[in-house]
């Protein structure tokens, strides 16, 4: 008896030496078990990014369409619903409203830059002469003479580089081909997102095993409403920095307004990086145009307009629509920009936004829940039973953002 008492008196000894998993630690172990998961992932996560490289002349203009078919989807409605129109045409009309459009802008802004570019490549001469009467006359002490050995210097460089600059060439016109065929894909898809979107995605969800379509398809649908809310308030957030700088150079470079509010309202859609670009445009021209005061004027109504992008609408309203801190918004612009250049940039707080809403719904956390989860996908093809093939097939007719009716 007391031997036994003894016994349970002696408390588990650690084993020790390399033999058995005792010898090492827990926390060891777990480190182990997340290192080679999170190793796996990593080395997947850059597979599908080599692969969204080798194919990004498809992928980009994809991307493109589906942020078109967001912003013409309630158009298209308009058209179905106002005009009596059926889906195709009011698909097309949609498609083809956006295009006149787009179409009308650029023929604006360059009528605008034909006729002022004249004037200020005259002023820009004349403030080039001046520059160099300062080199010549002021501190530095720089003849005209030396000026024109460095353009001599510059020529010759050019010359002798003319095989680069050549090859340079064909490279931009590849890229111009590139840009052309994306361009046509982008309109062809966004004419059938727009037209059937919902069986695409029928489609797309079909090839998931069974038990993940339904949590797919209902992240799916909270996804598109991010990514909606993202596009309005991007265009929105864009409007007011082509109104503000547009406004301002109104002031000083008249012709140039227009076509700089255009180049401002395209830029801001790329966050932080864009706006900083374009208004340091703005600066440009009218530096070159009116001088240093007026410049700075024009700096100062640039600094006006994105302090209050950046400390108004961009945390209240573009903060409000995606859920992202200001914070995670500038990093995830530049790994974007590191990784992709313009097209990261432009892409990766739209595809933060969406991953972040899927992600937590997927993990129990809904953002949406307003939205339920009555709408069900058709997977052509399944063994459904019979009511609920009924019930699928009359939502498969239905347009493919059907989410923001709910809400």
């Amino acid at each position: 008896m007391s031997a036994q008492t003894g016994r349970n008196d002696v408390p588990d000894q650690v084993p020790t030496g390399n033999s058995g998993n005792g010898s090492v630690p827990g926390s060891v172990r777990a480190a182990a078990a997340w290192s080679w998961r999170l190793l796996l992932i990593g080395a997947a996560i850059a597979a599908g990014l080599w692969v969204v490289a080798q194919l990004k002349v498809i992928v980009v203009p994809i991307a493109v369409a589906l942020l078109l078919t967001v912003l013409l989807t309630p158009v298209q409605r308009f058209y179905g619903r106002h005009l009596r129109m059926s889906r195709g045409l009011a698909s097309g009309a949609a498609l083809i409203s956006l295009l006149v459009v787009i179409a009308g802008l650029v023929t604006v802004a360059g009528q605008q830059i034909v006729s002022g570019f004249q004037d200020l490549r005259d002023q820009a001469v004349d403030g080039f002469e001046q520059f160099t009467d300062w080199l010549a006359d002021g501190p530095l002490g720089i003849d005209s003479v030396t000026i024109s050995s460095y353009l001599d210097q510059a020529q010759s460089a050019i010359t002798e580089n003319q095989g680069s600059i050549v090859s340079g060439a064909l490279g931009a016109a590849t890229t111009i081909g590139h840009v052309v065929a994306g361009a046509l894909i982008a309109l062809f898809c966004t004419f059938f997102f727009l037209l059937d979107g919902r069986t695409i995605w029928s489609w797309v969800v079909g090839l998931l095993p069974r038990r993940a379509r339904d949590s797919v398809h209902q992240a799916g649908r909270r996804g598109i409403i991010t990514l909606s809310a993202y596009t309005r308030t991007q265009i929105l957030v864009a409007a007011v920095d082509a109104v503000g700088i547009g406004v301002g150079a109104a002031f000083f470079v008249p012709s140039l307004a227009l076509p700089l509010a255009i180049l401002v309202f395209v830029g801001s859609f790329i966050p932080i990086v864009g706006a900083i670009v374009t208004g340091a445009v703005a600066v440009l021209v009218v530096l070159v145009a009116n001088g240093w005061v007026a410049a700075l004027i024009m700096l100062g109504i640039v600094l006006v307009v994105q302090q209050i992008e950046g400390h108004v609408l961009q945390p209240f309203l573009m903060g409000h629509a995606v859920s992202l801190h200001p914070v995670a918004v500038l990093l995830v612009v530049a790994a974007g920009s590191f990784a992709a250049g313009i097209v990261g940039a432009l892409f990766a707080v739209p595809i933060a936004a969406v991953l972040n809403t899927v992600v937590l719904y997927l993990h129990g956390h809904d953002k949406f829940p307003e939205l339920g989860t009555e709408d069900r996908i058709v997977v052509r093809g399944s063994p459904e039973p019979p009511a609920v093939a009924q019930a699928e097939s009359e939502l498969e007719t239905m347009v493919p953002t059907r989410v923001e009716d709910e809400r």
